[in-house]
């Protein structure tokens, strides 16, 4: 499974018209270029995060977004035999076959025997056993009817992924309240460099800890009060990803955190956006496997900003 792809603190300033300089002595005699001022369309923090939360919701709500979890398994070593008989090693949903198969985990891989009479696609093609890869990618996800499921990886650890389009909690999915946009919470940081490369303890919900790589620390202030957090960077990502808990987390927003991201530095500096704060999976299934904030991530200060709490999560 893949555990995406986070100014000042007084109003966004209008960017000063661009004014070409004076034609040298030289060029007197010749016809001077047609230039004309540009103008830079003022930042509308109000439309640009409603339009980010839109995109988010999408991805959210999609046919394999997050909402379509259904289950997690965890492989023993050896054979694991699933389907949704309650005999199974790894029960699958009511509506499956009883027996789909037997999941053989040995030496960090995993193959499949399929029971016969089962029709199993991958790719869009028949599959009728073999080994499974664990990249997440479109040719690792196997279908049956409306279930799709994949190998993934955590560590030591290797699961099956199972999700349903059909799944309840993507269709009564009621949307997330949020704070008011503000243009307070859309912060200008300072960005200190790591000295040298570093990795990060990340704790996560499965109780186990992953070293991630961090580039360095974000700086900022609110209400003239400094504070710090530490990024990490995903693979493959430019941007700088952000788990951070504050003290909105006892009651209003997510209690295990939320997640931020942001553009890497420009002139040493990083826009913290939290109107763009947040939750993570794991506040919408029980099926997810969430970093959670390091120590060091986890503000004294209330931000009243991005999203709240969803459901009784």
């Amino acid at each position: 499974m893949r555990i995406a792809r986070l100014l000042t603190l007084s109003t966004l300033a209008f960017a000063t018209p661009t004014v070409a300089a004076p034609p040298s002595a030289k060029r007197a005699m010749t016809k001077p270029a047609d230039t004309k001022p540009t103008h830079t369309k003022p930042y509308d923090i109000e439309a640009e995060t409603r339009a980010w939360h839109q995109k988010r919701i999408a991805n959210l709500t999609s046919e394999n977004g997050w909402l379509s979890l259904v289950g997690l398994h965890w492989l023993k070593e050896g054979d694991n035999r699933f389907g949704s008989g309650a005999d199974n090693d790894l029960v699958f949903p009511a509506g499956t076959p009883a027996n789909i198969g037997t999941l053989t985990r040995k030496s960090g891989k995993v193959t499949l025997t399929v029971q016969p009479g089962v029709s199993l696609t991958r790719a869009g093609q028949p599959f009728m056993g073999g080994e499974l890869g664990d990249t997440e990618g479109e040719n690792d996800v196997l279908t049956l009817g409306t279930l799709r499921f994949y190998v993934i990886r955590r560590g030591d650890r290797l699961g099956i992924r199972v999700k349903d389009p059909e799944a309840q909690a993507r269709k009564q999915f009621h949307g997330i309240p949020t704070w008011p946009v503000s243009a307070a919470w859309r912060i200008e940081g300072r960005f200190e460099p790591a000295a040298s490369p570093r990795k990060m303890q990340v704790p996560n919900v499965l109780g186990t800890v992953e070293e991630m790589p961090s580039p360095g620390t974000i700086v900022f202030q609110v209400n003239g009060q400094e504070y710090r957090l530490d990024p990490v960077q995903e693979p493959g990502a430019d941007q700088f990803f952000i788990i951070f808990a504050d003290q909105t987390n006892r009651s209003e927003s997510y209690g295990a955190g939320r997640f931020l991201y942001a553009d890497p530095p420009k002139d040493g500096k990083v826009v913290l956006d939290f109107n763009r704060a947040h939750n993570p999976p794991c506040a919408f299934s029980p099926y997810a496997t969430c970093p959670l904030p390091p120590p060091q991530n986890r503000l004294k200060l209330r931000v009243e900003a991005g999203e709240k709490r969803y459901g009784d999560h």
